[in-house]
């Protein structure tokens, strides 16, 4: 089964119905049909919570998370042993830690990342990754 990891920007397209929304919603029909796997760390769903509080007031935050929780994205803990590759991963590509978690996920799971942030470029081309326009 292949399996796909959703960094904070691919919920962030589903949830503003950007233009590369319909791939987004279709790896989640496939998830829901067990076709494909989809993925996330806590941390990354975490920073969506957190750029949501920014913006709006923490009821409208909590009942997107809520409404976030139903979809069919199995989120994975960041465990210590997560937590010191994602640390590694962020050393040798000079990412971000929060992205280091969504790309040493990735590379555990043997995982295409779901992504519109750039950043990830730094990976290096055999790095399998489903690009999304903002």
């Amino acid at each position: 089964m292949k399996t796909y990891v959703f960094d904070a920007s691919a919920l962030f397209i589903y949830l503003q119905k950007k233009s590369s929304a319909h791939k987004v919603n279709e790896l989640l029909k496939q998830a829901l049909d067990r076709r494909v796997e989809v993925l996330m760390s806590a941390i990354n769903f975490g920073e969506v919570y957190g750029i949501i509080l920014r913006d709006h007031v923490k009821d409208r935050a909590l009942a997107v998370m809520t409404a976030l929780q139903s979809l069919p994205i199995r989120l994975l803990d960041a465990t210590p042993a997560r937590a010191f590759y994602a640390a590694e991963v962020k050393s040798t590509y000079r990412l971000y830690y929060v992205d280091s978690f969504a790309a040493a996920l990735a590379i555990e799971h043997k995982a295409t990342l779901v992504t519109t942030d750039r950043d990830f470029q730094k990976m290096g081309p055999s790095f399998p990754i489903l690009w999304l326009k903002a």
